[in-house]
């Protein structure tokens, strides 16, 4: 290997390690700070920005690199934007979100771990990769896995990037829709305002039709 070589490989490497001891460093901020994470402090935080907008998709970006559920976000965009507009902010922030774990992984890993070495995850990421985005949205509609652990690992294999990002779109939707929603109709019976049948009733819709999928999915295969 030359010395230019050895340099660029030096600096990849170092590049690697400082985004991981962000990633770390953040984390640890989160979870000391724990206890100020909520929908409605996060929402209130975002509404007075004057790029509101903006702010949420930058906060969840950063909620799902620092493993921030995005129920947290969801809600918060019902709550700081309503129904339309908090549906499009949340779902283009969990879309921005998951991409940006999934090229940090792939970043970081650069071929340095191989997944079909993981006993217990091996499997899956070997079944998303044959599946493409079809195998990515049925991942991101089994409720138990936490969303920024899946844009970790999926950017472990070698998905191409447009197939992961349509299949995180698709899968993670309707949690995202009864997440805006129920944010919506909290958000109205907070201010003592009358309409939150409707938000509530799509909610509530949206979470059974999150939940009913996954099981639809696994009778049809």
């Amino acid at each position: 290997m030359s010395a230019g070589n050895r340099t660029m490989a030096g600096l990849r490497l170092v590049g690697r390690a400082l985004v991981l001891l962000a990633l770390a460093a953040g984390a640890a901020f989160v979870w000391r700070h724990r206890g100020g994470l909520d929908p409605l402090t996060i929402s209130g935080a975002i509404a007075m920005r004057p790029a509101a907008p903006l702010v949420f998709l930058a906060a969840h970006v950063a909620a799902s690199l620092l493993f921030i559920p995005r129920t947290f976000m969801g809600v918060a965009a019902g709550l700081a934007f309503g129904m339309e507009w908090g549906l499009l902010w949340a779902t283009l922030g969990s879309v921005l979100g998951s991409v940006a774990g999934f090229l940090v992984a792939r970043y970081v890993n650069s071929g340095m771990i191989d997944p079909e070495s993981m006993p217990h995850l091996g499997p899956i990421l070997r079944r998303a990769e044959a599946g493409g985005w079809r195998a990515v949205a049925a991942l991101r509609l089994i409720p138990i896995i936490p969303h920024s652990l899946a844009n970790y690992a999926l950017g472990l294999t070698r998905l191409p990037l447009g197939a992961y990002a349509l299949g995180s779109l698709l899968g993670q939707f309707p949690i995202t829709i009864a997440y805006v929603e129920l944010g919506t109709a909290g958000g109205q019976v907070w201010a003592g305002k009358a309409g939150w049948l409707a938000p509530t009733l799509i909610g509530v819709a949206a979470l059974l039709l999150s939940l009913l999928l996954p099981r639809f999915a696994r009778a049809r295969g």
